[in-house]
């Protein structure tokens, strides 16, 4: 329905600011513009309803959605028709084909998507009826409803949750209690339920170059983010429902593990998650280990894929930079909470004897959704018969009973138990080379999901990773410094109580104390970046040493260096965070920032490229705003001529802020205005008025127009230096008329406002 009122909306209202010009000035047509503005707002109300709400709620209030569309089409029909008399010949053409394109408009309600409405209405009913969310059917109805409504992987399930949330959150502050019980139900079903759903893409290497994180350890619960392997939702419940009627007696055949009971074993035993499983053996990990794609394995079954002469990744079969392996504490701390919550034996060895080969034959099968039997070595599948599940090929042994999934064996992972687990492996001081091991997985963890950055730093791992680097400090250790640097800093990310908390905890002197070393600047520069974006942060920053430390950073010249050239780009972002809080604009000062800018301006057309010049102006800019900066500005020889040449010489976003500090000294002090006329900018200002960006155009006519404002004050011409300094003592002629007219006429009265520079985002490292 949205795909087939869209266009007609869209072209109304291409149309609509052409109507409105009409001005009609009877009251039957000021009437009919008004029913047409109302209907308009309410099309796009109603086409931007569904796009940003939660799928399963419009499935189940389907009708109600398709008789709100068919509403509004007769509105905007019958508001069309009223204007048509009142609006010029050309735009009523316009109007005659929209409105019969909405006459040829079908609402049509999608099957699948009333299937799936209709089923999810059931599973509320059926709810309500037995008190109790624990139908055995509820999985399976909720998988179709699910699938039909393409709410297949994790991002869309974060979608829908968080779309969810909205609708409760709009419920309770209308106290609509029905309509607040039914999308907590659904709400709730999503939670439960989107464990199964499996990540989009794979993650891409951080930008300290360090590995992948884990699609592995991404893989619990709410914890899905962009790292993974893209599968479908309905793999993976048919796989789970399968696995001990598929592998029974592949396991009696192949091998199985070592194990030590830890409570007693239900008859109907929970299914161990893949997440927890290697894609080789099918087992749960003894030993969890990543390769350089990424992906986990048990350690026994990867060094045999490898010592069989592969280099490649067998999951992915993506060709693996090197053939390291390092162990994955993060999952196999959830290895045991798991084992633990569901009375699981928990592996006491790696597994036994097994084919390598036939195994991934079988991994990679379950991957892409087939399985061929040419794959297999024959001896291998005796007793094996190919039956269809679900529209997909799947293995079964012969004679066996399908499993059923009911809910006693559904995966429950409590993330809160999880993470407690986590962070008492954290706390742990006997081994500073595990620590950071798992430090570097949390690390990983924290890249791309912003709820696990939520959730850990309300479970303590804010303090916990603090204390943590500063028991690496203490010890002296670089790397594990490193490490839990860069895991603080994705921890801090977007998320300013993070920061508070790390602020509270202790870090800037911590960071203070890891400047000292130059092979930790990049990591230290980094995180007081991150820091530097809350404002309480600021104040405390600049009174460290850290102002010293950060200018220093932008004398570095070696732009042959990625780490070196990216410390100096964080550095300079952080001074610029640290400038926009007056307060600490002294320590900049008194930390010599104005020599280390004009440095940069200086040098950096030729040694780093474009983007360092926007950047130290986005910095002085907000010296500028200040009596201290202006007067050290003014004070630096040559500063204001190399300001001067940027506006002849500079990209249009340079020149416009090089035209906003200039502006802002001589709008807040008429001292500046001489020194800066004796460097010829008439011209260039002249220029950048008629051909530069829209602020810079804005800026420097006002800029010009101070200028005229002081000669009319002193009375008299430009001074005769300028016209040297600029054309030497052959004017060319008209050339100076030229310019007086157009600073004359330049700009209209305005305020001035100096507007911070556009600067990008953090990245997560």
């Amino acid at each position: 329905m949205c795909r087939a009122f869209h266009p007609a909306v869209s072209k109304l209202l291409a149309i609509f600011p052409f109507i409105e010009a009409s001005r009609p000035r009877s009251k039957s047509g000021i009437q009919a513009l008004c029913s047409l503005h109302v209907a308009l707002d309410k099309s796009k109300g109603l086409l931007q309803h569904c796009a940003d709400c939660s799928r399963l709620y419009l499935a189940i209030t389907a009708e109600t959605v398709h008789l709100k569309f068919e509403k509004s089409r007769s509105q905007l029909q019958e508001s069309l028709r009223r204007v048509e008399s009142i609006v010029t010949e050309d735009i009523g053409h316009k109007i005659v084909e929209i409105i019969g394109e909405l006459e040829e408009v079908v609402f049509t309600l999608d099957q699948s998507e009333k299937e799936a409405g209709d089923e999810v209405i059931n599973l509320l009913q059926r709810n309500n009826k037995m008190n109790s969310s624990s139908d055995s059917g509820e999985l399976e109805v909720f998988h179709m409803a699910a699938l039909k409504l393409g709410i297949t992987s994790s991002r869309a399930a974060l979608t829908e949750r968080r779309a969810l949330k909205k609708l409760i959150e709009k419920a309770r502050s209308g106290d609509d209690k029905r309509k607040e019980f039914v999308v907590s139900y659904l709400y709730n079903l999503m939670r439960k339920y989107s464990k199964f759903f499996r990540s989009e893409a794979g993650d891409d290497t951080d930008s300290q170059g360090s590995a992948p994180c884990s699609p592995t350890v991404l893989g619990m619960d709410d914890m899905y983010g962009p790292c993974g392997n893209s599968r479908a939702f309905s793999r993976q419940l048919s796989s789970i429902q399968s696995f001990n009627s598929r592998f029974g007696s592949f396991n009696s055949r192949l091998g199985s593990f070592n194990c030590r009971p830890s409570g007693p074993r239900s008859e109907n035993m929970s299914i161990p998650p893949e997440e927890l499983r290697c894609p080789i053996s099918l087992q749960l990990m003894y030993d969890p280990v990543i390769v350089s794609s990424g992906q986990t394995y048990e350690r026994v079954c990867i060094e045999k894929w490898f010592n069989d002469g592969h280099s490649t990744c067998p999951k992915t079969q993506q060709q693996l930079a090197h053939l390291s392996l390092t162990p994955n504490y993060c999952v196999k701390a959830m290895i045991s909470s798991w084992c633990e919550q569901n009375e699981f034996p928990v592996p006491d060895g790696p597994p036994g004897s097994f084919d390598v080969n036939w195994r991934l034959a079988l991994s990679d099968s379950q991957a892409t959704g087939c399985v061929s039997v040419d794959s297999f070595d024959t001896s291998n599948i005796k007793g094996v018969k190919v039956v269809p599940l679900e529209n997909e090929t799947r293995e079964e042994p012969a004679n066996s009973e399908s499993g059923t999934l009911d809910d006693s064996s559904c995966f429950e992972f409590d993330m809160n138990e999880g993470y407690r687990n986590l962070l008492l492996v954290l706390n742990e001081r006997s081994n500073i080379l595990s620590q950071c091991r798992l430090v570097e997985q949390i690390r990983y963890l924290l890249k791309d999901d912003e709820e696990a950055r939520i959730q850990m730093g309300s479970n303590g791992f804010a303090e916990a990773l603090v204390q943590f680097l500063r028991y690496s400090v203490e010890e002296g250790n670089e790397k594990a410094q490193e490490v839990g640097a860069m895991a603080l800093f994705n921890l801090a990310v977007n998320n300013n109580r993070n920061k508070g908390l790390l602020l509270s905890a202790g870090i800037v002197e911590l960071l203070e104390q890891m400047t000292s070393n130059p092979r930790l600047a990049a990591a230290a520069t980094a995180l007081y970046l991150n820091l530097s974006c809350l404002t309480d942060a600021k104040s405390v920053i600049a009174s460290t040493q850290a102002v010293p430390f950060l200018v220093d950073r932008l004398y570095n010249h070696d732009a042959c260096d990625p780490k070196a050239s990216s410390c100096k780009h964080d550095a300079l972002y952080t001074l610029y965070n640290l400038s926009t809080h007056q307060a600490s604009i002294p320590s900049l000062l008194s930390a010599g920032i104005v020599d280390a800018l004009h440095t940069l301006l200086t040098d950096s057309s030729v040694s780093e490229g474009i983007g360092w010049t926007e950047k130290a102006l986005a910095v002085a800019i907000s010296l500028a705003a200040t009596q201290a900066g202006r007067k050290e500005i003014m004070s630096t020889p040559g500063l204001v001529s190399t300001l001067a040449m940027l506006l002849d010489t500079g990209e249009p976003t340079e020149q416009e802020q090089a035209v906003s500090c200039l502006l802002a000294m001589c709008a807040a002090d008429d001292k500046c205005i001489a020194p800066v006329l004796q460097e010829g900018v008439v011209p260039s200002l002249v220029s950048i008025s008629a051909t530069g960006t829209g602020r810079g155009r804005e800026k420097a006519q006002k800029l010009l127009k101070l200028f005229r404002e002081q000669r009319q004050r002193d009375g008299g011409q430009p001074p005769a230096r300028e016209r040297e300094r600029r054309w030497g003592d052959g004017v060319p002629p008209g050339v100076e008329a030229a310019v007086q007219v157009q600073v004359e006429e330049a700009g209209a009265d305005a305020e001035l406002a100096v507007e911070e520079p556009r600067l990008l985002p953090l990245p997560v490292l």
